[in-house]
């Protein structure tokens, strides 16, 4: 079976940082859940923002996937990166529409140490992107 074109689209940019691309890949009225945020984020501008932070954040050099589920419309890709010395593991889920657009994207993170570690820098990145 053939890498749906969402996935292969999301693997461009997550190996190339090209974040523009990431507006086109969104549905409008994309939702993100975050590992640290309880309300659902919904509307492509602040999927975007909030997954820009996120890629900030977690794509370094020592990030990759170590794992992949996906199916006709839906996938869980598993990763894994170094963050100060951490080890982390989380799953980012997506489900697309049948344009080819990211409706839902969920990320989750492990261990604990992780998730906090997550979201002070996540923070530290949605307050400079609003103040600035």
């Amino acid at each position: 079976m053939s890498e749906p074109s969402v996935i292969a689209a999301w693997h461009r940019l997550v190996e190339h940082g090209d974040l523009a691309a990431l507006h086109d890949l969104l549905a409008e009225d994309a939702v993100f859940h975050s590992p640290v945020v309880h309300t659902p984020q919904r509307g492509r501008a602040l999927v975007e923002r909030y997954l820009a932070a996120a890629f900030t954040v977690l794509v370094n050099p020592s990030f990759h996937y170590v794992r992949e589920v996906v199916g006709e419309r839906d996938a869980v890709l598993e990763f894994a990166v170094e963050l100060d010395g951490l080890q982390v593991n989380g799953v980012d889920m997506l489900h697309w529409n049948d344009d080819g657009r990211i409706v839902d994207f969920k990320v989750m993170v492990r261990p604990l140490k992780a998730i906090n570690l997550v979201h002070q820098k996540m923070a530290a990145m949605l307050a400079a992107a609003t103040s600035g």
